[in-house]
C-alpha cells in the first residue's frame, strides 16, 4: 500500500521537548499550540519564535506541523488574533486547526496556501455539515467524539473530505468537550483553553434534609470519579478505523508528559506498521497492550465508535510495577572489550547501580536490562544518579538519542 493512502499518526506536543519525542517514536504528524489562542493554555506551548523553529525541525524530519487555534474568541482578541494568524503565514505550518467560524474568517482572509482543518469542538456529526465546511475552505474535520465507526464512514464518503478522529487518549463528559463544569466550579473556562478537570475531582454526596452528613461512593481504593470517562483506547481496532477512511489518527494528550508520550506513539505507530505490512492478520499485541497499560489511565473503552460506550473494554492481567527513570541525551558507545554499552543519560528520577530497567526501543518491545555501573558528569564511578542530574549508564543494549528508560520500582 503506498504511503499516500497510508493514515497519519497525529501526535500531541506541548513543548519543543515533547515535539523531539513524538517525531523520535514515529508521529508521522504532530499538533501543537502558540501561548494564546488554543485550548490548552496550561501546557508550556509555544511562543511564534518556537512555532518557526518547530516547523523548520519537523520538516527536516519529514513530519508535518498543525497549529491549533480553536478557542472561541471574544470581541477584544479579534485584533491580536489577526496579528498572530499573520505571523503563522509567515511561517506556513502545514494546517491550522480552527472551530470559531470568527477566526476562520480571518484566516481565509489573511493567510495563503495553509490547510484549514476543523477542530472536533465544531461538533461535525453528519456529512451535509462536512460539506458545509468544505465550501469555505477547510479541508479536514476532526469528527465528533460520539460519532460510530458507520457514522464517519458516511461523512467521508458522501463529503470526500479527509476526516480526522481520535484513536486514544482522554474524554470529556460532555458534547465533543463544550463543558461548562470548569466555569461554573473554578471560573475557568474550558472553551478558551483554561479547563480546571472538575469532572476528575472526587466527590461526594449529601442528603437533602442532613447536609451536615457528607457520603462517600465507594468504587474503589482510590475513590470514585462520578463524572469521569474511562480513556479511549482503539489499539484493537486500527482495521476499522482505516476502513472507515478515516485519513489520521489522533492521539490526545498535550498537557501529559514524555513518558506517555513515548510509549502512546511508539505503540501505535507500531500497530500501524503491523497492520499496512498484513491487513488481513492485524491483531494488536500483548506487549502493545502491556505498553497501554503502562502508563496513567482511568480505564479504557472504545468510547461511541460501535455504539453506545463500552466500558469495559479490554481488561489485562498486567500489572505496572515501573517509573519513568530517565532520558537518553546521546547515542551509546560500546565498550570492544566488556561488549557493554555506555550511555549518556538526564535522570527523571533516582538511578542506581543494579535497577533492573527497561529501554523504550522506537517500534519494538522495550528492551530489559540491568544497570551494571553508574558514572558521574566527569566518568566517576558513583552509586546513583539524582532526579535532573546528567549521568553515564553502563548497560548490555545499545541506546539511542531520546530513547526513554523505566525502572522497576
Amino acid at each position: 500500500m503506498s504511503d499516500k493512502k497510508k493514515a497519519e499518526l497525529l501526535a500531541p506536543v506541548g513543548d519543543f521537548e515533547k515535539l523531539q519525542i513524538a517525531i523520535h517514536y514515529g508521529a508521522d504528524a504532530v499538533y501543537l499550540g502558540g501561548k494564546k489562542f488554543s485550548l490548552r493554555n496550561f501546557s508550556k506551548n509555544f511562543t511564534i519564535e518556537e512555532i518557526d523553529k518547530a516547523v523548520k525541525f519537523a520538516r527536516q524530519k519529514n513530519v508535518k506541523v498543525y497549529i491549533a487555534c480553536n478557542i472561541y474568541s471574544k470581541n477584544f482578541e479579534q485584533k491580536e488574533i489577526e496579528k498572530y494568524l499573520k505571523n503563522l503565514n509567515e511561517i506556513k505550518p502545514d494546517a491550522l486547526i480552527i472551530a470559531d467560524t470568527g477566526i476562520l474568517s480571518a484566516a481565509l482572509e489573511l493567510i495563503q496556501d495553509i490547510p484549514l482543518h476543523l477542530s472536533t469542538q465544531a461538533n461535525t456529526t453528519n456529512y451535509k455539515s462536512a460539506l458545509f465546511w468544505k465550501k469555505f475552505g477547510i479541508t479536514r474535520v476532526n469528527a465528533a467524539r460520539e460519532l460510530s465507526i458507520a457514522e464517519i464512514k458516511e461523512i467521508s464518503t458522501k463529503s470526500q473530505i479527509e476526516i480526522e478522529a481520535f484513536v486514544h487518549g482522554s474524554m470529556c463528559i460532555s458534547y465533543s468537550g463544550r463543558c461548562l463544569l470548569s466555569a461554573f466550579l473554578s471560573q475557568r473556562d474550558a472553551n478558551r483553553g483554561e479547563c480546571a478537570h472538575p469532572c476528575r475531582w472526587k466527590y461526594y454526596l449529601t442528603e437533602e434534609l442532613r447536609p451536615q452528613d457528607i457520603m462517600k461512593i465507594y468504587e474503589d481504593k482510590r475513590g470514585s470519579y462520578i463524572f469521569n470517562s474511562k480513556d479511549l483506547c482503539m489499539i484493537e481496532h486500527i482495521p476499522e478505523m482505516i476502513n472507515a477512511k478515516i485519513n489520521s489518527l489522533k492521539i490526545e494528550g498535550r498537557m501529559k508528559g514524555i513518558h506517555y508520550l513515548a510509549t502512546v506513539v511508539n505503540t501505535y505507530k507500531s500497530a500501524l506498521n503491523a497492520y499496512y505490512n498484513n491487513p488481513s492478520n492485524y491483531k494488536a499485541q500483548d506487549w502493545q497492550k502491556k505498553e497501554l497499560d503502562s502508563i496513567n489511565a482511568r480505564g479504557y473503552c472504545t468510547g461511541f465508535y460501535f455504539g453506545y460506550p463500552q466500558q469495559n473494554y479490554f481488561k489485562t492481567t498486567f500489572k505496572d510495577n515501573k517509573i519513568f527513570a530517565g532520558k537518553v541525551i546521546k547515542q551509546s558507545e560500546k565498550n570492544n572489550i566488556t561488549e557493554l554499552y555506555l550511555t549518556k543519560i538526564e535522570a527523571r528520577n533516582k538511578i542506581e547501580k543494579g535497577n533492573k530497567i527497561e529501554i523504550l526501543k522506537k517500534l519494538s518491545p522495550p528492551a530489559q536490562d540491568t544497570i551494571e555501573a553508574v558514572y558521574d558528569e566527569d566518568m566517576m564511578e558513583t552509586p546513583c544518579a539524582q532526579p535532573n542530574q546528567i549521568a553515564f549508564i553502563l548497560t548490555k543494549t545499545e541506546a539511542f538519542e531520546n530513547d526513554l528508560i523505566r525502572k522497576y520500582k
